[in-house]
């Protein structure tokens, strides 16, 4: 099963690759206070998506060292 993000494109400076960064919100169990975690991860980036574009991305099978998933659309400039 192929797992699908949406997130905000930080980097775009390396060849062919992109860093994403993925916003989740949680709520705290036994507060219910709700709260922001975030992670970055390295997407090959085949159609280009530039600095600040909202993407989805998706899970592929290991390209290089750090990257895991590809870039399937740009949703937002």
């Amino acid at each position: 099963m192929k797992k699908t993000f949406k997130g905000i494109v930080t980097s775009d400076k390396m060849t062919g690759t992109a860093s994403v960064r993925i916003e989740t919100i949680k709520t705290h169990p036994k507060y219910g206070k709700r709260i922001k975690s975030h992670k970055k991860f390295l997407a090959d980036n085949a159609i280009g998506a530039k600095i600040g574009q909202t993407v989805v991305i998706e899970s592929v099978k290991p390209i290089s060292k750090n990257k895991f998933f590809k870039v399937l659309e740009v949703v937002a400039k």
